[in-house]
């Protein structure tokens, strides 16, 4: 195990790593997000997914190195930790936005608690009913560590261990968590919020997402059988923990269980989906 670093003066490298594809609404704000930080030495790692939409050009005014390679955001990830020259990977998305000393906490926090690795909850911003849900589902779970993110990580763990699983699409950061933990490394949790501007979401647009996550769920329940289970367990206590979150706010409430519900769906047919599949490609 890596452990925190051993005084503020090494000031040890940060690499941030980026996967992006045609996210001309939302780059150059992550990006100015990342350059902004007080951690005196952070490296901006970004690989892109040969994008059309002018992302590309604006990638390049702002990483330390850009790269263009696919085909999805876990392999473009693993690129980025390959080329990443700093001990430390603070892993985010395109659409996501670090607050200035977001970095420096997470780093000091390593060496007071003496931990392997940070988790660093998110929240989410952007217009309409169903980004609200979104909003308040995560609100309830930011305090519940095994809901979120291990974002920032050692480099050499990563290399190691193979990266994040690139045949896994929307659960492989639940599968590195899980990973981490029973490889018994220590996680430390941080209260500073990564800002995920979600946009304007429809319900059709999460549930397709969570549909073809669902395709994926044999492979993780192979690789950490009851893990998604304990998820969905730490999910269901955070919400009883919050309540009053949730009153707070009944209309939108109403709207987190009808999406809940509805993911859990999506999930379940994505998964028959991506069994059938498999079996097919098995004959």
């Amino acid at each position: 195990m890596s452990g925190g670093p051993t005084s503020d003066e090494q000031r040890p490298m940060v690499s941030v790593v980026v996967p992006v594809k045609d996210s001309i609404r939302t780059i150059e704000a992550c990006l100015r997000s990342i350059r902004a930080q007080t951690w005196p030495s952070v490296e901006l790692v970004v690989i892109d997914n040969f994008s059309t939409d002018g992302t590309w050009e604006i990638v390049q005014k702002y990483a330390h190195h850009a790269e263009q390679a696919g085909p999805e955001r876990s392999a473009q990830r693993n690129l980025g930790i390959e080329r990443a020259q700093g001990p430390w990977i603070l892993w985010i998305d395109a659409d996501m936005e670090l607050p200035p000393t977001i970095i420096e906490r997470a780093m000091h926090t390593l060496e007071e608690e003496g931990a392997d690795g940070v988790f660093i909850p998110e929240i989410t911003v952007g217009d309409g009913y169903w980004t609200a849900c979104r909003a308040l589902e995560r609100l309830c779970g930011i305090e519940e560590v095994w809901v979120q993110s291990p974002r920032l990580v050692p480099r050499d763990y990563l290399l190691r261990t193979g990266g994040f699983l690139e045949s896994l699409s929307g659960t492989e950061d639940a599968e590195l968590r899980t990973r981490m933990a029973l490889d018994g490394y220590s996680l430390a949790w941080i209260p500073d919020l990564i800002i995920h501007d979600e946009g304007e979401m429809s319900l059709q647009f999460i549930l397709s997402k969570r549909y073809y996550y669902g395709r994926g769920l044999k492979k993780y329940r192979n690789e950490h059988p009851g893990a998604l289970s304990t998820q969905a367990g730490r999910a269901l206590g955070a919400y009883r923990k919050h309540w009053r979150r949730l009153a707070a706010k009944p209309h939108v409430a109403a709207g987190v269980v009808f999406m809940r519900a509805g993911e859990f769906i999506a999930y379940g047919a994505g998964a028959a989906v991506g069994a059938l599949d498999r079996s097919e490609a098995s004959t």
